[in-house]
């Protein structure tokens, strides 16, 4: 059993902006909180949370890591999360497994644009808010004025409880203003900061204005609570190098973050009635797979966070998504790459579990007498795609195994078969992210693949009314081969499909001949006719034909139905239509014009702009094809402070200068495959 209870948990996640810190904190934690006994160095390749050989190589963290330390009897869940963008799914699964999130900032850098996303996702999961100052030993570092940047981004809810005496490389140590009298040079703003502080409760204000002392306890007691519920935001400050601010980093985390059973308890649905069901810590065993990762050589391992109850390693646990029950293989308390094997985890615990093949992201675990499911995670959509194809005949019979299992552990990894296309498609947040993912799958799973980028799924219609015919005669001895065909096409309103009329009369076709030039029709269309896209929207009527009582059979009409088929839709004047897409970007302002006049050198059609605290959001629609280089594109305009989602709107005719080109290039791989 635990040698601690839920109230003494505190569960955290370390986010920010890439280079803000945050791994070196969290290994300085552990560090000083004894839980190793060597400073763990991201450039050395010794830290405890970034230890996957990608990480060691890029020296940043790719995925959520966890480890634990027991600080003055409260057990610390360390969680560190990915600083840029491209691995934002880790940062998103950290968020919802904690009371708290630390929004850490590098101190010479200040607030860049992961700052702002990690703050407004952590506000929108509804975690409670810290704000943590690191590498305040650098060079040009002034923390008065980082302070008022803060509560200028953030809101006046941000009060500053940690305050440097000295700074830059004068560093001498902080001192929290709760427990200790604040070093000279801040004496104002530690007032003001102690009387905002003290507005969290009324009768803490009251003896405060009254020249009463304020003890620690007292703020214990009232802080937790206002920092669950965004009432206010303690800024801390450290120094990993100078080893300046980590001690108290730690003292204030056991003492004033909040624990399990300081939030409201977890709410869920019933799974036959829909019916909201809420789970207090003391309730019925729940819990649910924050984060899985899948590996060849090691057991399936799923990160769960419990909610209520207790989960023991031989306890028997229901899966609602798979809606089965199932017995764990082995539970285990992570830290970092290690795995410290334990029996039980109580309501506030991070666990691993182990041999649980079915058990996914997202995941609710629940006692089989006392159901209930928990909303999915909310993930970011990927926006990059790339095709790719298998080297060699082993990798081709381990592929999609390999794909299911890394699209298993990372819900912003995503892979399908272009059905039009035919091309294996991989999806991610960023060329980045599809590199690492790349990386992977050739050293986990030792599958290698070639890449390209994906084909644009186009499709082809017609704009006007035209007739075919097609006349199969064929001898050769014996029974021939005869059908005639003649039909028109026309075309459907947009997104209505095919439409197949039989408007034979006088026996002209027998009945048992019409399903064969159907299927001719259909299989052309599946094929194309000018450009080798599938054909949409179109109607096809069958008006005449001839047949041959001994030689006709299913095949030749087949056969004169497809050419027939071919003839009325180069006559009708053929188009090709393109993919359109909902796109939304979000910029700083100052990005507004840069970005509307590229919009317009794409081919898009500005819908809505909208502003959002300091970020300007762009409603458009484009085609498909003028972003499929955008990620790089936008990166590149706005120095990564740009981001953008998009969403599948429709189909639109391509302008004929550009259709001529594809259908050109089509036809020349047509001659050469002849």
């Amino acid at each position: 059993m635990a040698k601690y209870q839920t109230q003494d948990i505190r569960n955290f996640v370390l986010v920010g902006h890439g280079s803000s810190g945050k791994t070196a904190l969290a290994d300085a934690l552990l560090f000083k909180g004894k839980a190793v006994n060597r400073l763990g160095s991201i450039e050395d390749g010794t830290s405890v949370f970034d230890f996957e050989p990608e990480e060691k190589e890029r020296r940043n963290s790719i995925d959520l890591a966890c480890a634990a330390v027991n600080v003055l009897g409260r057990e610390l869940n360390v969680l560190d999360a990915p600083g840029y963008s491209d691995f934002s799914g880790e940062a998103v699964s950290g968020l919802n497994a904690v009371e708290t999130a630390v929004v850490c900032i590098n101190a010479a850098a200040g607030i860049m644009v992961n700052t702002r996303k990690m703050w407004e996702q952590a506000k929108k999961v509804g975690v409670g808010r810290v704000v943590a100052i690191n590498k305040l030993d650098q060079d040009n570092v002034h923390f008065a004025k980082l302070v008022a940047s803060v509560r200028e981004t953030f809101g006046r809810e941000c009060v500053p409880v940690f305050l440097p005496a000295g700074e830059g490389p004068s560093l001498r140590g902080v001192a929290n203003i709760l427990e200790k009298a604040a070093p000279d040079e801040y004496k104002a703003l530690a007032d003001e900061a102690k009387e905002k502080l003290m507005e969290i409760d009324d009768e803490l204000l009251m003896k405060y204005l009254d020249g009463r002392t304020v003890a620690p306890e007292e703020l214990a007691k009232a802080l937790p609570g206002a920092i669950a519920s965004g009432r206010v935001v303690p800024i801390l400050c450290t120094s990993v190098k100078k080893d300046v601010g980590i001690a108290e980093t730690l003292d204030f985390i056991a003492k004033y973050f909040p624990s399990p059973l300081g939030v409201p308890s977890r709410k869920g649905i019933g799974p036959e009635k829909g019916e909201e069901i809420v789970r207090p810590a003391d309730g019925p065993l729940a819990g649910q797979v924050f984060k899985s990762i899948a590996d060849p050589f090691v057991q399936r391992l799923a990160y769960v966070r419990v909610y209520s109850g207790t989960l023991a390693n031989d306890q028997p646990l229901f899966n609602q998504r798979i809606g089965k029950g199932g017995r764990i293989g082995g539970m285990f308390k992570p830290f970092g790459k290690e795995q410290r094997a334990t029996t039980s985890a109580i309501a506030g615990d991070i666990v691993c579990v182990t041999k649980v093949d079915d058990l996914n992201t997202c995941d609710t675990i629940c006692d089989p007498a006392n159901l209930v499911k928990f909303a999915p995670l909310q993930f970011p959509t990927p926006m990059v795609s790339l095709a790719v194809e298998p080297k060699t005949k082993q990798d081709l019979a381990r592929l999609s195994e390999s794909l299911q299992k890394m699209a298993g552990s990372d819900p912003t990894f995503r892979f399908e078969r272009d059905r039009q296309t035919a091309e294996l498609v991989i999806s991610g947040m960023s060329r980045l992210h599809l590199d690492v993912a790349l990386a992977r799958l050739k050293r986990k799973f030792d599958v290698q693949v070639s890449t390209k980028p994906p084909r644009i799924a186009f499709k082809e219609t017609v704009m006007a009314v035209a007739d075919g015919h097609h006349k199969h005669k064929k001898q050769s001895g014996g029974h021939g081969q005869y059908g005639e065909v003649y039909l028109s096409v026309k075309p459907t309103a947009r997104g209505q499909g095919f439409v197949f009329t039989d408007s034979i009369s006088q026996g002209r076709i027998p009945q048992q001949y019409i399903p064969a030039i159907e299927k001719g029709v259909r299989e052309t269309m599946e094929r194309g006719v000018v450009s080798g896209n599938i054909v949409v929207d179109v109607e096809v009527e069958v008006t005449d034909g001839s047949y041959h009582e001994v030689d006709s059979g299913p095949e030749s009409f087949k056969l004169a139905g497809s050419k027939a088929f071919k003839e009325a839709f180069v006559k009708a004047r053929p188009v090709l239509l393109e993919p359109i897409v909902n796109i939304e970007i979000s910029v700083p302002a100052r990005f507004m014009g840069d970005i509307t006049s590229d919009l317009n050198s794409r081919r898009g059609r500005i819908q809505g702009m909208d502003s959002a605290g300091e970020l300007q959001i762009i409603r458009a629609t484009i085609p498909m094809m003028e972003i499929m280089d955008y990620e790089t594109q936008l990166r590149s305009v706005t120095g990564g402070e740009g981001s953008y989602s998009i969403e599948l709107a429709g189909y639109e005719p391509l302008p004929s200068r550009l259709a001529e080109g594809i259908i050109a290039k089509t036809a020349k791989h047509d001659e050469e495959e002849e």
